[in-house]
């Protein structure tokens, strides 16, 4: 009997100790506490990435919860975590849940970062969006990816700094380029002596040159006085110069009309220059008027009025038909 009861004691004691033994594990794990009240939040994340039950919820460096579980959604795209918070911690609405790792292999945890801290509070199995933890594989992609075109581009460039070498700095390209250098250190060296002339010549002709200038002034003064002079000429002698030009315009009609009847035949000189035989009349008279022009000049006025005796010509004059 007094071992029956021995053993009940033991029993009971060992009982204790285990209870005890899990809550102290429970209390020292990364586990919620028992005897501390909490409430539920459920994040919504695309990806948890190697996020697990029990990691620990941190405030501001702060433990004050942990992931109770993790569940996929209905639709296979997103995920849900349910945390349970201590309720001595407030979270307002406006702060940021994200995903993070502690150092670069160690356990990912939800980092809770405060903003503006704007009520209200998040109540009881309230809803937030998580941020998705860093992926370092598709980071790793993605530099693989931009690695590849790196070196694309490197052998691009290689090749385009191959083609430079081959068709631009070649012996003969440089040779040429180092003959149009020195040609234009030459055509340098002759426009510095050029200026350096022109230079020389303006400062030992400087008198010269300021009288050539105050001459061209003069000058291009005279022309404006010309220039005034001739629109007051043409202003107030505007009726006779109009005159004047219809004047020459008529003249130049008669003219005209005259040249018209010339070729046409009408009148005196017309019916002289289509008849050839008035034509060669008149080239008659005129060859006996210019003998007669000659002696006259030859032998005087006196002389031919008063002495009959002609002397002699080369022909003798001719009557007109």
């Amino acid at each position: 009997m007094e071992k029956s009861h021995q053993e009940i004691k033991v029993g009971l004691f060992v009982l204790i100790g285990l209870v005890l033994l899990a809550v102290l594990l429970i209390q020292f794990s990364k586990g919620t506490s028992v005897f501390r009240g909490t409430y539920e939040l459920r994040l919504h994340a695309s990806n948890v990435g190697g996020l697990k039950q029990r990691a620990s919820v941190l405030l501001a460096g702060v433990q004050v919860g942990s992931v109770s579980d993790i569940k996929l959604t209905p639709d296979g795209k997103s995920v849900t975590i349910f945390l349970r918070i201590y309720k001595d911690y407030k979270i307002y609405h406006d702060a940021r849940f994200v995903i993070q790792q502690s150092g670069f292999l160690g356990d990912q945890y939800i980092a809770i970062i405060p903003t503006a801290n704007q009520p209200p509070l998040l109540q009881n199995r309230a809803d937030v969006d998580c941020e998705a933890p860093f992926n370092l594989q598709e980071v790793a992609r993605s530099a693989s990816g931009f690695i590849q075109r790196i070196d694309e581009t490197t052998k691009k460039l290689d090749a385009a700094v191959s083609d430079v070498r081959r068709l631009v700095l070649n012996e003969q390209t440089l040779t040429n380029f180092s003959a149009a250098i020195s040609n234009l250190r030459t055509f340098s060296e002759q426009a510095t002596d050029t200026v350096a002339n022109i230079n020389l010549l303006v400062a030992t002709n400087g008198s010269q040159i300021d009288l050539a200038v105050s001459n061209v002034v003069f000058f291009s003064q005279d022309l404006i006085r010309l220039s005034d002079d001739a629109h007051g000429v043409i202003s107030t002698n505007g009726a006779e110069i109009s005159a004047a030009v219809k004047n020459i315009e008529a003249s130049t009609e008669v003219l005209k009309k005259l040249m018209d009847d010339l070729q046409s035949g009408k009148g005196l000189a017309g019916a002289v220059l289509q008849n050839e035989q008035l034509s060669t009349n008149v080239q008659m008279i005129a060859g006996n008027l210019a003998i007669a022009a000659g002696n006259l000049n030859r032998l005087g006025l006196w002389h031919f009025l008063w002495h009959k005796e002609l002397p002699p010509t080369n022909a003798p004059p001719q009557k007109a038909d």
